[in-house]
């Protein structure tokens, strides 16, 4: 915090009230940003400013009493939970903000520590393991040591096998898994190679050419422009099993409207031969041939989503999927279930948040 007679002698050769002076000193965590504000009376040198002040009305105090108790419940958490990040990314943590924060989110509002282990996805391919051998053992050494792996989204085929691996990891060990648009592909991918003996299964985005292509670009995509060509923003899910995990996340709505951002999706003309093989379809777009969300209903937490739950994600409105994901991984989700599945928020739908 600075001293008085420094803000005195920065108003002194800046022309700057010392009211308009607002020191933003380390903290213990982010949210306690907006608590310095309001201390140091920031929004109503603010009003007077932009001349929004009354002379003589007292501005009505910020409401601030669940954000205070929240930044405080943030510095006391004890409990780790740790989530493997597999991703190609790993050594620019800002490639997955949205990701980071809608893991805080959910985390903190379950009482657990969040402990990010980045694993880079190349180095849990078995090349690696003749490559560099001490960066594939730490990379498997912490996929094995977490309590829930989340594959975020990406485009190109770097690191994709490594990425398949983490979800066949997950799926066969029972470790709760959520794999966000290219991360619900891959896990389609690994199921059909590993459960179906499809061993040609593939995304046409890696294998333009696969004799078994189970990712498909969007027939409505251009594949000779690349501008405006991706499915955007806001889009409505329509969820087809009533009791899966997912629908009892977002409060047994029949509906959900959540954020897009791919040129790739599911063969639809696979989905009976997935199904038949115990993967569940259990989200779908308004024309029933858009897979949306999957679920193994026999696995502790097993999901994937092709929109990013994470963009709706807020501090005091964690993403229902990312609580789905730390609850399973911190001995919650049964809890969760029976509070989520009995809230009654609306009998028709949920919307996560703003739309894009």
């Amino acid at each position: 915090p600075l001293e008085e007679n420094v803000k005195l002698k920065l108003s002194q050769f800046c022309q700057v009230p010392v009211s308009n002076i607002v020191n933003l000193h380390d903290v213990t965590n982010i949210w306690h940003i907006p608590l310095l504000l309001r201390d140091q009376r920031a929004h109503e040198a603010i009003l007077k400013v932009l001349g929004l002040w009354c002379v003589g009305k007292v501005p009505q105090e910020p409401k601030l009493s669940e954000w205070t108790e929240r930044a405080s419940r943030f510095d006391k958490l004890k409990s780790p939970v740790r989530i493997a990040m597999v991703g190609k990314y790993t050594g620019i943590s800002d490639s997955y903000l949205s990701i980071l924060k809608a893991l805080l989110h959910a985390s903190v509002a379950l009482d657990r520590k969040l402990v990010v282990d980045w694993v880079p996805s190349c180095d849990l391919e078995d090349s690696a393991a003749v490559e560099t051998p001490d960066a594939y053992e730490k990379a498997w050494g912490l996929l094995k040591g977490a309590n829930g792996v989340l594959v975020p989204g990406g485009f190109g085929d770097r690191g994709v096998q490594g990425k398949i691996l983490a979800a066949k990891h997950a799926r066969e060990n029972n470790v709760p898994y959520l794999g966000i648009c290219l991360g619900m592909q891959i896990a389609v991918i690994e199921y059909a190679r590993s459960v179906m003996k499809l061993r040609d299964a593939n995304s046409t985005e890696f294998d333009p050419a696969a004799k078994t292509p189970c990712v498909i670009f969007m027939p409505e995509g251009s594949k000779t422009h690349m501008g405006a060509t991706m499915r955007l923003g806001s889009r409505r899910t329509f969820f087809q099993v009533n009791n899966c995990k997912s629908a009892k996340l977002y409060a047994n709505a029949n509906y959900v409207d959540e954020r897009h951002r791919h040129r790739y999706e599911v063969n639809p003309d696979m989905v009976s031969e997935f199904e038949k093989a115990g993967l569940s379809f259990v989200g779908r777009d308004e024309s029933g041939r858009r897979m949306e969300i999957i679920e193994l209903p026999t696995h502790k937490f097993f999901v994937g989503t092709q929109f990013h739950p994470e963009f709706n994600s807020r501090p005091g409105k964690p993403s229902p999927l990312f609580l789905g994901l730390i609850a399973a991984s911190s001995g919650q989700l049964e809890h969760l279930l029976q509070r989520t599945s009995g809230a009654v928020s609306s009998p028709t739908r949920c919307i996560a948040g703003p739309g894009a």
